[in-house]
């Protein structure tokens, strides 16, 4: 394996943190907050590390190895982690660099945990970064989840490479023009985003931030309130829409837009319909307790169910004193996430669905025996390799989520709050359930092994797991 070549874009990588600290740096010169130096004298450091490393292994070809190539987003992310926790760590907060790693984590990861509470008087650089943070993560979810995920065939997510289409053709010979289609998106979201919560009556700064994590559908918030802080019904249709957006595969926005026709999609549809019945189940639930108008008891049912679909992780109210119906109902939803190659986690609606017709095929069988029943998928028969991707995917998923809840329940967690913590982080959803860590919580009382663990799990979950189990076996690391 060729470290030499792992090494030139991790130096590459830091110069990107570099430039990005720059932006909160300057937020905070205008806001004359000291945090400015904290910035600057991290972007020079970092950027000087990493031009150093850029020019030591220069001409060295990028990851091209299979091998590498995990090696180096497994890297990516956790260098991304301890860089960008460095602003955490050395500004005004006061917080332990386990604080700083879990903040970055979860940010980087587009999860949205967090330790920090009296956001609604932090110094916008620190919001702001917490923001690109996961607005830049959330551009990476989705190039890791076309580029590297099909490639280790996890759970069918070759059905989504970037070679792929309806047809099985080929619509883009090389990665450079996807890229900047990709790009072009991600920005036109983005911006598109932050003007409607502009004439929704959000100030010029947070609607930027809050645009930055809605369609990266990380759910960092300017406030502890979250979206509670704001008035008015219409912002909360905004967000709804363009998380569910973000949920939506980025390909299949991509080609829509250009053929201008929408196609139907399985997991789509699939993800609509788990929307609509979910939030219908807790508006009927929420109209026994609350006291406000049906419409704006509907508008909060939509906005929670698609915020924890979406692996968002925004609040409009603290939904879990709506009783246990409720609760249960959130978290199941936790566990489902939204479509491949979106900037959501969980998961994945594809994997539901194939998982759904072998089961349906499986009863078929055993109520007749000689029956032929194959699973589908978009009107296609889903072939050995992928079903079987997905079921070990399925097995990896619940053992990861046992063994890390076991894990928590060993350093002092309760049971709620110990399988609530590990299911959110591996979905990468945000808040879980309880008082602990619930919406109106944070993650700042948990043991500081437990926020280890935590952030660990969130990159694992965005690597799909596969990605980072493959790093501990043997056979991986022998040439």
């Amino acid at each position: 394996m060729n470290y030499r070549a792992i090494a030139l874009p991790i130096g590459r990588l830091l110069i990107l943190i570099s430039v990005l600290m720059i932006v909160p740096g300057i937020a905070d010169v205008f806001a004359r907050n000291s945090d400015w130096q904290v910035f600057l004298v991290s972007a020079l450091v970092l950027g000087t590390a990493g031009l150093l490393m850029t020019m030591a292994f220069q001409g060295e070809r990028p990851p091209g190895q299979f091998r590498e190539a995990i090696l180096f987003v497994n890297a990516a992310w956790f260098a991304f982690s301890f860089a960008g926790a460095i602003p955490f760590y050395f500004s005004g907060l006061g917080i332990s660099f386990t604080d700083a790693f879990f903040e970055t984590a979860s940010g980087l990861t587009t999860t949205g945990s967090t330790i920090l509470t009296g956001l609604d008087t932090l110094p916008p650089g620190i919001l702001l970064w917490r923001a690109l943070l996961q607005w830049v993560g959330g551009i990476g979810v989705v190039a890791i989840g076309i580029w590297l995920l099909p490639g280790l065939r996890v759970g069918g997510s070759q059905l989504f490479a970037l070679e792929s289409s309806e047809n099985t053709s080929k619509p883009y010979g090389h990665v450079g023009p996807f890229v900047y289609r990709l790009l072009a998106l991600y920005a036109g979201l983005s911006l598109s985003c932050a003007t409607l919560y502009l004439l929704c009556g959000m100030t010029f700064f947070d609607a930027v931030i809050h645009s930055m994590t809605t369609v990266s559908t990380g759910g960092f918030s300017t406030s502890d309130q979250s979206f509670g802080q704001f008035d008015g019904l219409a912002v909360y249709w905004v967000a709804s829409v363009f998380m569910l957006a973000s949920a939506v595969p980025f390909l299949y926005l991509i080609r829509s837009i250009e053929r201008r026709h929408w196609v139907k999609d399985v997991q789509i549809m699939l993800l609509l319909a788990i929307v609509a019945a979910a939030s219908i189940s807790v508006f009927l639930f929420e109209r026994f307790i609350a006291h406000d108008t049906p419409f704006q008891m509907l508008t909060f049912a939509v906005f929670n169910v698609v915020s924890v679909i979406t692996t968002t992780g925004y609040a409009a109210n603290d939904y879990l004193q709506f009783g246990p119906p409720v609760i249960a109902i959130f978290f199941v939803l936790t566990f489902f996430g939204g479509c491949s190659g979106s900037t959501s986690g969980g998961f994945k609606m594809f994997r539901i669905a194939i998982l759904g017709s072998y089961i349906r095929g499986l009863f078929r069988r055993m109520i007749r025996p000689h029956r032929v029943v194959e699973p589908r998928y978009q009107g296609r028969t889903v072939s050995n390799p992928v079903l079987e991707g997905v079921l070990v995917f399925a097995v990896l998923y619940a053992g990861a989520f046992a063994a890390f809840s076991l894990v928590y329940m060993m350093l002092g967690l309760d049971l709620e709050t110990a399988l609530s913590a590990s299911i959110t982080a591996l979905a990468n959803v945000g808040p879980g359930v309880g008082e602990t860590i619930g919406p109106s919580g944070t993650f700042q009382s948990l043991p500081d092994l437990a926020k280890w663990f935590l952030a660990v799990q969130m990159i694992l979950g965005r690597l799909e797991i596969l990605a980072g189990i493959l790093l501990l076996t043997p056979d991986f690391w022998l040439d």
